[in-house]
């Protein structure tokens, strides 16, 4: 006859709770001085500090960051930010088939010294970058930081998206050939489905890559029509001091799209980067 072991009491891990509201106070506290902040007055908080809770609430500093301009600077970062992404969804999965599918020494030659975009920094071609964009008649135009920008972001985005439709089984596309399936309709058919982990990471990258740049903005564009949500947030430093509230909202501001991007894509976005795209 068996036996039946009888579990103990389970003693609770008195460590691991005090870590864990560590942890908590680590991460909340800064959470909660951005939000609270954002609710209060320039003087409640000069008189105040930041961690108390204001007796009075108000969205005026919301109000106020979009009616002093930083509403402008969000359509013009969400223009370069759909721009590039929609340069970076044109070019990389042909890109990517095409390096996953040829047997061309050549091609895999071209994928090595493409893939070397990733050792060169933006600072180190700033210069050169400025010379070319001044020189196509772009400086101070959002085509000349969209065209960068979508440039830095296509070699990690190919070499996601190739590890991507390398999962995809070979017996898969043997199946479309014998069916009489051309290149374009397996292409179309077969590996973009298959793919949308892949995808959807590459997207999630290159939109936050043109909504956090900060260098080709600041380089490449000069006037208030162009300006962008990185370079709006100095609009709240005066001679006086720093507008806390007021940049604090822009911030929350800035930040609602990409946690908006991120929570619609976490999952396709996880699979993505752990190499799993097409299973």
């Amino acid at each position: 006859m068996a036996r039946h072991r009888t579990r103990g009491p389970v003693r609770p891990n008195y460590l691991a709770g005090l870590g864990s509201l560590v942890w908590l106070g680590v991460v909340g506290l800064p959470l909660y001085v951005l939000l609270i902040t954002t609710l209060r007055t320039q003087s409640d908080y000069s008189t105040n500090g930041p961690l108390t809770f204001p007796k009075r609430l108000t969205l005026g500093n919301y109000a106020d960051a979009l009616s002093n301009g930083f509403g402008q600077d969000l359509v013009n970062t969400c223009t370069v930010t759909v721009s590039v992404v929609a340069l970076v969804l044109l070019l990389v999965p042909p890109l990517a088939y095409t390096i996953v599918r040829s047997r061309r020494r050549s091609v895999r030659t071209v994928f090595r010294v493409f893939l070397l975009g990733l050792a060169v920094p933006a600072q180190a071609v700033i210069v050169p970058m400025f010379y070319l964009i001044s020189k196509a008649g772009l400086y101070d135009d959002l085509t000349g930081v969209v065209l960068p920008t979508a440039a830095f972001s296509l070699p990690i985005c190919t070499l996601i998206l190739t590890g991507a439709m390398r999962d995809i089984t070979p017996e898969l596309y043997e199946a479309m050939a014998v069916d009489g399936a051309s290149p374009w309709r397996v292409f179309w058919q077969l590996v973009l489905p298959l793919s949308k982990g892949g995808l959807s990471t590459i997207v999630v990258f290159a939109s936050l890559q043109a909504w956090n740049g900060f260098l080709f903005p600041l380089v490449l564009t000069q006037s208030d029509s162009t300006k962008v949500i990185t370079l709006g947030l100095y609009s709240f430093q005066t001679e006086h001091g720093v507008d806390a509230p007021g940049l604090l909202s822009a911030v929350v501001l800035s930040m609602l799209p990409v946690l908006g991007v991120y929570l619609f894509a976490r999952r396709a976005l996880v699979q993505g980067l752990m190499g799993v795209g097409g299973k």
